[in-house]
Formats: structure tokens, C-alpha cells, sequence
């Protein structure tokens, strides 16, 4: 029987880019997952917490908490960013409420960011993906310093079929995103993301990969 887990979509996908969302299933029913949806779910509260608003971020984390404690199963989330709020951040916001803390590690312990379930929980990094062509690949801040996740997402990428992986210049280096930074800093986010541009150019890749979709 297959393994059930449940998809935390994140805002940004929700909104923006529901097809990943889509395709995420798909992938999962492919590696052998049967996966739900929880419909109360929303905002993880991350954007608030990493601006400072605890109390903002609270209840949003509290509503994410009694959403999915109510499921089984692994809790996958296709955002570095969003994984680590719930694994880390949460810990961190209720480390004074005994009570809540419990909750929340309860529900870290099921979470894990999406390439880092296929690779490390599935053991499937190969998926019949095929792409003919040049791939370069971006490792996100949160993802890579915040989880510590970096060899699952190139992994998977190795094992896609007619690739050609070329290595970005200065890939560790922020996008210039990082959530409220991009808002509260516009003019600093845009010379980041001027020289994570061109060091995109160099590789003459027509591709470029990211794990989290800020």
C-alpha cells in the first residue's frame, strides 16, 4: 500500500505558480507517495516571523500546527524557506509555551522540503526524467545554509536523462529574494539579482533550476 503524505503547497505556488504544485503530485504518485491536500491550509507564517512580527507569526503557525496534526504522514513542502519556518522557526517561536513547543516538534519531525523526501526518505533520486540540453542550478539560501540541503537537489537533477549539468559561478551567492529583504531592501535585492544574472550568462545554459520559487 502506498505511503500517504501531505502536500504544503506554500503561498507563493498557491498563488503563482499552481502547476508546481500539480506536477509535484504527480512526481510523488511516481515515487510511489499517495498524496493529500489539506484545504485549511495557508501562510506558514514565515514572511512575519523573519520580519520580526512574532505576534503576527504566532497565530498563523498555530493554525498550521492544528491543520496538520490532524493528517499522517510526511509533510512535504517544495520550499527550502517554508521547510525550515516549520522544522526551525517554529521551535523557535514557542520555546516559552511547553505546551505548544510539544506540537510543534511533533510536526517537525514529519516535515521535510520536497527533494530532500524523494532523495533521502523515497530513495528514488532517478525518475525517468528526461531534458536534452544544458541545466544549471541555483541553490536557494534557506534551502542550502537553513536545511542543509544541497546534494538531494543535484542528485535528482544527475539522474535526469540527456542533461548537460553546468556549474553556476558563484552559485552560493543570495539571489537577492530573501523574502521581506527583496521589499524592505528593493535597491540592494535588484544588484543582487543583477550579478546572479550574470553569472547566469556565463553558463549558456537556456535553463536555470531552483528548488524554491521566490
Amino acid at each position: 500500500m502506498a505511503e500517504t503524505v501531505q502536500l504544503f503547497v506554500t503561498c507563493l505556488i498557491d498563488s503563482f505558480f499552481p502547476q508546481i504544485g500539480e506536477a509535484m503530485v504527480n512526481v510523488l504518485n511516481r515515487a510511489g507517495a499517495r498524496v493529500d491536500f489539506p484545504s485549511a491550509q495557508t501562510c506558514c507564517g514565515q514572511p512575519a516571523f523573519n520580519a520580526g512580527l512574532r505576534s503576527d507569526a504566532r497565530p498563523l503557525a498555530e493554525h498550521t500546527i492544528r491543520v496538520f496534526e490532524k493528517t499522517t504522514g510526511a509533510i512535504i513542502i517544495p520550499s527550502g524557506s517554508c521547510a525550515a519556518m516549520v522544522r526551525y522557526g517554529y521551535l523557535e517561536l514557542f520555546k516559552d509555551d511547553p505546551a505548544w513547543l510539544r506540537r510543534a516538534e511533533a510536526l517537525a519531525k514529519r516535515t521535510y522540503e520536497f527533494t530532500e523526501y524523494l532523495v533521502d526518505v523515497r530513495g528514488v533520486p532517478e525518475l525517468s526524467a528526461r531534458w536534452p540540453g544544458k541545466l544549471t542550478y541555483h541553490p536557494s539560501c534557506h534551502l542550502l545554509r537553513g536545511l542543509g540541503v544541497d546534494r538531494q537537489p543535484r542528485a535528482l537533477l544527475a539522474a535526469v536523462k540527456e542533461a548537460e549539468i553546468v556549474e553556476l559561478p558563484e552559485g552560493e551567492d543570495c539571489c537577492g529574494f530573501g523574502g521581506v529583504f527583496s521589499v524592505e531592501h528593493p535597491e540592494l535585492s535588484a544588484e543582487f539579482l543583477k550579478r546572479k544574472i550574470a553569472n547566469f550568462e556565463k553558463t549558456e545554459s537556456p535553463t536555470l533550476v531552483v528548488a524554491d520559487t521566490g
